[in-house]
């Protein structure tokens, strides 16, 4: 929303757009100053902290990707509606479901084949919708870059996700909350490090003083848009990455689809999007595919807290 609203009223970098979204990890420097060191470094007996040239590499490969996706995410942010945007956000939970098949042990049940079924035709639906709702100024092409981008940033970060999980699973294994702070400060600063590179290399960073006086609501409430996006980005990020490192890459990425229906709602009273039938009827079937996984989910938990049960009685 707050993406959006950055456009709408007169912000034009995209390189600025997409900075906002890894840029805020220095308040989360505020974890290691109120955390006890012990935690940091805490490890099981058998469990040996990777070589740092290993945990550089990962940091590095997962920054440069995070950059990807978000400028990616920042094309799609600036030619589609919201509730379009928000919907098609919701494949990410798909290609999430298919990484991890082949990089994290994800078997594919019949919920999880149904809810992917769903998710992909949701998109489907709002690939073939007419332009008559996009934002002001954008033309049809623009629509089609902005779907092929969000859904490419979707991919992106459901391949980030799963990896992950899989380095959290492989590599790291310590069993701290500390290793997913790291995770987050340490890609964010690679991933803020190369889009700096972006904005200087396009020369939008010229135009932001410019931006910042014609912006409509004023320049404060330009700059306390940037601020809460990149706040609001870092909490998202510790949010998710916290669930992987507790479930799975795939639960941390239903729980962030949980808010799907509440932000196409909010998009028609504050940006005035048409929510047309194709448009409710792709939001029911991403609800409808959402919740397919998230029942699949709770039968895997109550399975694994079944077979628990049985183990200790049989002790």
């Amino acid at each position: 929303m707050l993406g959006r609203l950055y456009f709408d009223k007169g912000g034009k970098s995209q390189w600025m757009a997409t900075l906002m979204q890894p840029v805020g990890f220095p308040v989360l420097i505020l974890y290691y100053c109120f955390s006890p060191l012990k935690n940091s470094t805490a490890t099981s007996p058998n469990t040996r902290k990777p070589p740092t040239m290993i945990l550089v590499s990962v940091y590095m490969s997962l920054g440069l990707l995070v950059a990807a996706y978000c400028f990616l995410y920042s094309t799609g942010l600036r030619y589609l509606p919201v509730s379009t945007y928000s919907l098609i956000f919701a494949s990410q939970l798909a290609f999430n479901a298919l990484f991890s098949y082949f990089l994290n042990p994800q078997n594919f049940t019949p919920f999880i084949v149904n809810s992917l079924i769903l998710l992909t035709i949701s998109s489907i639906l709002l690939a073939s919708h007419d332009a008559s709702s996009t934002p002001r100024g954008v033309s049809r092409g623009q629509y089609v870059i902005g779907f092929i981008c969000t859904v490419g940033a979707s991919a992106g970060n459901g391949f980030v996700l799963s990896l992950t999980q899989l380095c959290f699973r492989k590599l790291i294994q310590r069993d701290t909350f500390a290793v997913v702070m790291d995770m987050i400060i340490y890609q964010s600063l690679v991933a803020t490090s190369a889009i700096l590179v972006g904005l200087f290399a396009s020369g939008e960073w010229k135009g932001v003083k410019g931006e910042m006086e014609e912006y409509e609501l004023g320049k404060i409430s330009y700059v306390m848009n940037l601020v809460w996006i990149s706040i609001s980005w870092q909490g998202f990020a510790v949010g998710v990455t916290g669930l992987i490192f507790e479930v799975s890459s795939l639960f941390g990425n239903a729980v962030s689809a949980f808010g799907l229906p509440v932000v196409p709602i909010l998009a028609v009273i504050f940006f005035g999007d048409r929510m047309d039938c194709i448009k409710v009827v792709a939001m029911v079937l991403a609800i409808w595919g959402f919740l397919s996984y998230a029942y699949q989910h709770y039968v895997d938990d109550h399975e694994s807290n079944n077979t628990f049960g049985l183990r200790n009685k049989e002790e």
